[in-house]
């Protein structure tokens, strides 16, 4: 996937492509079925796909002191999409500049002498410009003006226990998320939802009680309920997959308040400092609590890794039922266009 930074970098060769806009956070699969269908049409037309997102996202630009709610920050959503299947993604940085900027001159500058779009796809209430004044509607018109086509996709609904009716969202991840509900939530997304950071030295009191662990700040990830998790763990630039145990909280045992995942990866004890792990939250064991010392707190965790492996090794949490998603898969089940899906009027 060919990642640029400034609309500027878009080559002469690269344009006339068919572009999804949208923010794409969590990446769940109303979102697959924009990007999925846009990903048709490339094929049909033989075109480069390419996704248009804004970093940071308009919330943190707007209130950069709102807690952390992103379920994808940049580095994992810009991986999700590359395993889609995006030949491009534009990052377009959302400073005052941007948000200052209206409809109409986004449309113009971006969107058709920036990318020489041939043709759009959006969500139902997908809204841009400044003050959020551009719309479906204005694309429309534009469409009509400048000779680039829009379809816009009708909201996916859920069919899920507890969810059914409800419009795929990335509110009704986080909300799963918060109660815990870390299988919901993938079934939500349609992929494991994944914590993506960088390992950094801790107090390293995990290698003095037998159970070394890697240490990873959230970040501008979403503060799932606190509590140990069952996980599975790729480190970048391998292919391997590591089963452990993960603890989001703020280690009330050691009079910490930060918040912090420690990851404890099955049979493994090399040096990974400063590498990044994608953490796949899989399932909520248990509510993260005070031990009364030492020992007490290492029988939980021998008793957490048990329960943990045994979580993993269900049917229901293998790993290949939520897979990466991919527009291959997505046209394989939609072999036809989404009846979802419809041109904009």
């Amino acid at each position: 996937m060919r990642l640029l930074r400034h609309i500027n970098e878009v080559k002469s060769n690269y344009k006339g492509s068919v572009v999804a806009l949208g923010n794409f956070d969590g990446f769940h699969r109303g979102h697959q079925v924009v990007i999925g269908e846009a990903g048709r049409m490339a094929r049909e037309m033989g075109l480069l796909l390419t996704v248009v997102v804004t970093e940071p996202h308009p919330v943190s630009f707007f209130a950069p002191n709102v807690p952390a709610f992103r379920l994808t920050p940049f580095r994992e959503r810009a991986q999700l999409l590359e395993q889609y299947g995006v030949d491009q993604l534009l990052v377009l940085p959302f400073d005052k500049d941007l948000a200052q900027m209206s409809a109409q001159d986004f449309v113009l500058d971006i969107l058709v002498r920036g990318l020489g779009t041939k043709h759009i796809f959006v969500g139902y209430d997908y809204r841009f410009g400044k003050g959020r004044g551009g719309g479906t509607d204005v694309l429309a018109w534009m469409g009509d003006m400048e000779g680039f086509g829009l379809t816009v996709v009708r909201a996916v609904t859920v069919g899920l226990e507890g969810y059914a009716g409800e419009v795929y969202s990335s509110t009704l991840v986080r909300k799963a998320l918060q109660n815990g509900e870390a299988r919901k939530a993938g079934a939500l997304l349609g992929h494991w939802w994944t914590i993506n950071g960088r390992v950094t030295k801790g107090d390293q009191r995990g290698r003095t009680i037998g159970f070394p662990t890697a240490n990873i700040e959230l970040g501008e990830s979403l503060e799932p309920k606190l509590g140990v998790y069952a996980v599975r763990v790729k480190i970048e630039g391998q292919d391997r997959v590591i089963n452990g145990v993960a603890n989001v909280g703020k280690r009330p045992t050691f009079d910490k308040r930060d918040i912090l995942m420690e990851v404890h990866l099955f049979g493994f004890n090399e040096d990974i400092y400063d590498m990044h792990l994608r953490v796949q939250m899989v399932a909520f064991l248990r509510p993260e609590r005070k031990f009364d010392g030492i020992d007490a707190l290492k029988e939980q965790i021998q008793t957490d890794c048990k329960v943990a492996r045994v979580v993993l090794a269900e049917p229901e949490n293998a790993r290949g039922r939520l897979g990466s998603p991919t527009v291959d898969a997505y046209l394989e089940k939609f072999p036809e266009p989404h009846v979802r899906v419809v041109p904009a009027q």
